[in-house]
């Protein structure tokens, strides 16, 4: 106050928060005023400088998908460090993490978190890997999980393909043509947001400041640059192009006739469609209907492809809420659209927060490995028992739509697709509408307002029954999968219970 009253006398002043009298002293001189850096030499002084520990938890996130070199680079520098027993809690992991498995083998890493595995990592947790079984959650889920401190993160490492001095982070760069992109980084978000260290590692260092920005500086500690955040190639290919598949093209169009009857198809509507060959075959042939009857989408959401990128800056689809763009028309459209926006995880799919955007959905359009009599969906172990999927938004969607559309052909080779009871629950069937095979459209009973609707539309329906019965007499009943009693993974539904467990595949058989 420099002298001008006597803060002590100034009533109720004990109640106030505050630093003190103000002195000329705490002013730092503008000649020694510069602007900061947390950028650090190495992913090594970053480990260290984060304090991480034994026992400690660290994040990724996988929008590098199948060519990220993030984790096993970070993962690399650990166990040279000799960090050992740390819980590795990624969105999802790809089969280019198969070095895990080393350090999983060495004790540096004892638990995983995540939402879907694939490749060499998938195979041997499924052979009964670690001793800890490995927890799958939704995406929904992890992001609840991690904002309400279910799942602590103690440091995140978090790949960008642009950052600045202060750590300011873009799933994109307007400085540089040909640079890494995968647009959004939705769920990286979260992980930034809640850890307690965050660490931006990226391959393309901006001038300040980094606008628009994925990641804000407030919630980073470190930066480090290097040569290669990943394979181009397999952090994303061009546009997701359309199935010329017969069989995904038929099960498209009666997934779009179902939803065109079915009281959710009006002007202002919000979609969400899943990335493979049926449901982005499904959205071409929802685009001639709006087309024909005039009507335009409010939003899509989720995993965003070139497809829906098209339908929005044609004018059919007014917003887009990107939580991860599939391939680099996505990820230039959220560069340079206005109306195309990322989200985070909770924004996008979080059980307990009421506004979650999978709540203000119309329908959504959803694939499955497996479907079983009970409208039950497996979306994440083949039917060999063996881990080959991901959890990904599949609960949170089809609980958070007002209906819900599966699409999957009646068989794949040999296999039913339609079963008595699916390996494992992923989706329960009192969340799923519809389902849309190559051969039939089953409607869950629950749902007698849409089969009325559908059958108004002469739209033939069947019963998940006789899809089973029909699959079976094209295939055959397949001899059931042996497992032994170990327990290698939980499969957590978007509330973060427990809705069923993935056991050790037995091959002891085999193997005499």
């Amino acid at each position: 106050m420099m002298g001008r009253v006597d803060i002590s006398k100034i009533p109720n002043i004990d109640k106030i928060n505050y630093n003190g009298e103000y002195t000329p002293d705490a002013v730092t001189p503008k000649s020694e005023v510069e602007m900061p850096s947390k950028v650090l030499p190495s992913i090594r002084d970053a480990i260290i400088a984060s304090g991480l520990k034994d026992g400690m938890t660290i994040s990724f996130h996988h929008h590098f998908r199948n060519g990220d070199y993030v984790v096993n680079m970070v993962m690399d520098e650990i166990a040279k460090l000799g960090i050992k027993n740390l819980t590795v809690a990624a969105s999802s992991l790809a089969s280019c993490h198969a070095p895990l498995i080393e350090h999983i083998k060495n004790g540096v890493i004892t638990h995983i978190e995540t939402s879907g595995m694939r490749g060499e990592l998938a195979e041997a947790i499924s052979r009964g890997l670690m001793e800890t079984p490995v927890v799958f959650r939704s995406h929904g889920g992890r992001a609840d999980a991690i904002k309400n401190d279910e799942l602590h993160i103690d440091v995140a490492f978090l790949g960008a393909p642009s950052c600045d001095v202060l750590g300011n982070a873009n799933g994109y760069t307007r400085d540089e043509t040909g640079a890494t992109m995968c647009g959004s980084l939705g769920y990286a978000k979260v992980d930034a947001e809640f850890s307690d260290c965050a660490i931006v590692i990226t391959d393309h260092i901006v001038p300040y400041p980094n606008t628009p920005l994925a990641l804000p500086a407030v919630h980073i500690r470190y930066v480090v640059e290097v040569e290669e955040l990943g394979d181009p190639d397999g952090i994303m290919s061009g546009a997701t192009r359309y199935t010329k598949n017969p069989k995904e093209l038929m099960i498209a169009k009666n997934a779009a006739n179902v939803i065109e009857h079915s009281g959710y198809f009006y002007d202002g509507f919000a979609m969400q469609m899943g990335s493979g060959g049926a449901a982005l075959a499904t959205a071409r042939f929802l685009r001639e209907k709006m087309e024909e009857k005039g009507i335009k989408a409010h939003f899509a959401l989720g995993g965003i492809t070139g497809q829906i990128v098209e339908m929005h800056e044609a004018g059919l689809i007014k917003k887009i809420l990107d939580v991860q763009s599939f391939d680099l028309t996505a990820a230039e459209s959220l560069k340079n659209n206005r109306f195309h926006t990322q989200i985070d995880g909770c924004f996008y799919a979080g059980y307990d927060y009421k506004g979650a955007a999978v709540n203000a959905l119309d329908f959504v359009v959803l694939s499955a490995l497996e479907i079983d009599t009970d409208f039950n969906v497996n979306v994440l172990t083949g039917s060999d028992g063996v881990i080959r999927g991901a959890i990904g938004g599949h609960p949170d969607t089809a609980a958070g739509a007002k209906m819900s559309v599966v699409v999957a052909p009646l068989t794949r080779g040999r296999i039913p697709t339609i079963v008595d009871k699916v390996n494992t629950v992923v989706t329960p069937g009192i969340t799923v509408d519809v389902v849309v095979t190559d051969q039939g459209i089953a409607v869950n009973p629950n749902r007698p307002d849409i089969i009325e609707k559908l059958e108004a539309a002469d739209i033939l329906l069947t019963d998940i029954e006789s899809l089973k019965v029909r699959a079976e007499k094209i295939v055959g009943k397949p001899d059931p999968i042996k497992f032994k009693d170990r327990v290698v993974a939980l499969s957590l539904y978007r509330d973060n219970s427990i809705i069923d467990v993935i056991r050790q595949i037995d091959e002891d058989d085999e193997e005499e």
